[in-house]
């Protein structure tokens, strides 16, 4: 399990991350993955449209493919996305997506 404030890696018993104290356990933190996990659906869809809009031209979807697997991969792991994928998903691949990325902080 990944701290929701730093994302750090936590035991699953936690109650308090050790790298920030950040509450990671509890019924705040069921709410917020319920909230997330909306989210993170939404961000996939988008993606997903995004290299169907550019399939029509192969260059761009040489580089949309591996930024959408990237981003799936640490969606689905929990795993942060780094500010600077979600800049390159808003610019090049979706724009709906990116911003769902770059708004949120537990991403």
């Amino acid at each position: 399990m990944f701290c929701p404030y730093c994302g750090a890696e936590v035991s699953d018993n936690a109650v308090v991350c050790v790298t920030c104290g950040g509450m990671v356990g509890g019924q705040s933190l069921a709410v917020q993955k319920s909230k997330s996990s909306t989210m993170i659906t939404v961000i996939k869809v988008f993606l997903i449209l995004g290299c169907i809009a550019e399939g029509w031209a192969i260059i761009p979807l040489l580089w949309c493919i591996p930024m959408t697997v990237s981003v799936f991969k640490s969606l689905n792991t929990g795993r942060p996305v780094s500010v600077g994928l979600k800049v390159c998903v808003l610019i090049f691949l979706s724009l709906v997506g990116g911003i769902c990325l770059l708004c949120s902080d537990d991403l």
